[in-house]
């Protein structure tokens, strides 16, 4: 990998982690309720414009490394556990998302 392409993925990894933590600030105000605390979990899934949101996102992200460790090393012994965390990222941080923010408010929005 060229020094650049680190130095982006470096600086794209900083980007993502000042976003997260703008957002953990956000969920560590007082006055945020449990309809919005549902509505920022459900962002977190599902994200109108782009397509995706944050998990499935993360999900791809890994995916993505998943098939390129696959051109590297075809018989798939670093690949495997790659494609193994993109589909729990999608299922089981997903749903468990998906399932608090319905218990916290069962009346909003439910295009998930």
């Amino acid at each position: 990998m060229s020094r650049t392409c680190l130095e982006r993925v470096r600086a794209s990894v900083d980007i993502a982690q000042l976003a997260l933590q703008q957002t953990e600030d956000d969920l560590k105000a007082d006055d945020v309720n449990q309809a919005e605390l549902a509505a920022i979990l459900r962002e977190l899934i599902v994200d109108a414009d782009p397509p995706g949101g944050f998990v499935p996102s993360l999900a791809q992200l890994v995916t993505a490394a998943a098939r390129r460790a696959e051109q590297i090393e075809p018989d798939r012994y670093s690949s495997c556990p790659l494609h193994k965390a993109a589909v729990l990222i999608n299922d089981n941080t997903g749903q468990r998302l998906i399932w608090a923010a319905n218990f916290l408010d069962p009346q909003g929005e439910h295009t998930l």
